[in-house]
C-alpha cells in the first residue's frame, strides 16, 4: 500500500484512479480542475480531494497525471501550485497524458533537479480499457524507478513495459497512433467499397476477418462503421491532437509519414463535417457522405 495522488479525472483518469483505490488499496488523493468531479470521485471511491496539484502531491510516494496536452501538463507540474512544488524527495511522478517527448524530457529534468523521478507513461486501450482496468502502458524512465512504479501502474493495466529512457514512452505511443491511423483508413475504404459494389458487408467481413486483413479495428468497429454510428471511444479531436504531435516529431527527426499526414487531413474533413466528438472510426463518414445530425 502506497500513498498516491491522481491529477486529472477525465474519462480516462477517473476510472484509473478508482482502480488505484480498489485493486491496489492505496491511499489516494485526487485533484481535478473542476472540483465537483473530484468530490464525486471521493464519494464513489473514498480517499480525499485536494484543492491544488501541489496539495495533492504532498507526502505522496507516487503522483499520477492524465491531462489534455503539453501546456496542461506544465500547468499541473511546474506551474503555480503545480505538483512538482509538493513532491517529496524520491517521489515518482507518472504521466499518462499523451504529450510530446520534448515535454517529457523537460519534466524529467525538472523532477531530477528536485531529487524526484519522472516516468512518461502514455496509455492505449481507450475509455473502455480504462473502465475495465486493462490498459496498455508504454513507459519511459530509469529501469530501477520503473520497477518501483510498475506494481502500482498494474492496478489499471494488462501490460506495463519500459520502452527506454524518459521520452521513449511518448515516442512509442506515437508509433501506436501511426498504426491506428492507417488501419482505420484502410478499413473505412474497404467497407465503403463493399457497399458501393453492392456486396453484403457482414458476409464480406465474415469471409476476410480470419485472414491477413484481420485487425482490432475490424473486430470491434466494422459493424458500427457500416451503420454510421460513431459514439464508441477516442474522439477525432483527440486523435488530431495526437497526430499533430506525431507529425511535429517526424519533422524534427526526419521521418517520412505520407500516409499519416494524409489521414490527419481526412480527420480534418471529419471535423469540418461536425464530427469533432465522433470516434476515430468516423473516417468512413467522409466517404459515405454522412453528416452530423
Amino acid at each position: 500500500m502506497a500513498k498516491v495522488a491522481f491529477i486529472g479525472l477525465g474519462v480516462m483518469g477517473y476510472p484509473m484512479a478508482g482502480y488505484l483505490a480498489s485493486r491496489g488499496s492505496h491511499e489516494v488523493t485526487v485533484y481535478n480542475r473542476t472540483r465537483a468531479k473530484a468530490d464525486k470521485w471521493v464519494t464513489d471511491h473514498g480517499g480525499k480531494a485536494a484543492a491544488t496539484p501541489r496539495e495533492a502531491a504532498e507526502g505522496c510516494d507516487f503522483v499520477f497525471a492524465c491531462v489534455g496536452n503539453d501546456d496542461d501538463l506544465r500547468a499541473v507540474t511546474t506551474g503555480p501550485d503545480g505538483a512538482f512544488h509538493g513532491l517529496k524527495a524520491g517521489a515518482v511522478f507518472i504521466d499518462h497524458t499523451t504529450a510530446s517527448a520534448e515535454v517529457a524530457r523537460e519534466l524529467g529534468a525538472a523532477a531530477a533537479a528536485r531529487g524526484c523521478h519522472f516516468i512518461d507513461a502514455p496509455v492505449s486501450g481507450g475509455q473502455a480499457g480504462a473502465e475495465k482496468g486493462i490498459l496498455t502502458v508504454m513507459c519511459g524512465g530509469e529501469p530501477d524507478v520503473f520497477e518501483r512504479a510498475k506494481p502500482v501502474i498494474e492496478c489499471f493495466a494488462k501490460f506495463v513495459g519500459l520502452m527506454g529512457p524518459v521520452g521513449a514512452g511518448q515516442l512509442t505511443k506515437m508509433v501506436n497512433q501511426i498504426c491506428i491511423a492507417g488501419v482505420v483508413q484502410g478499413l473505412a475504404e474497404a467497407i465503403h467499397f463493399a457497399k458501393q459494389a453492392g456486396l453484403d458487408v457482414p458476409n464480406v467481413i465474415s469471409a476476410i476477418r480470419g485472414g491477413a486483413a484481420q485487425s482490432w479495428q475490424m473486430e470491434n468497429r466494422w459493424e458500427t462503421m457500416a451503420a454510421g454510428k460513431f459514439e464508441f471511444g477516442f474522439a477525432v479531436d483527440w486523435m488530431r491532437k495526437d497526430l499533430g504531435i506525431v507529425l511535429g516529431t517526424a519533422k524534427s527527426t526526419g521521418a517520412r509519414l505520407p500516409l499519416t499526414a494524409l489521414v490527419d487531413q481526412f480527420y480534418g474533413d471529419v471535423q469540418a463535417m461536425g464530427g469533432n466528438r465522433w470516434d476515430t472510426s468516423s473516417l468512413i463518414a467522409r466517404l459515405d457522405g454522412v453528416k452530423k445530425d
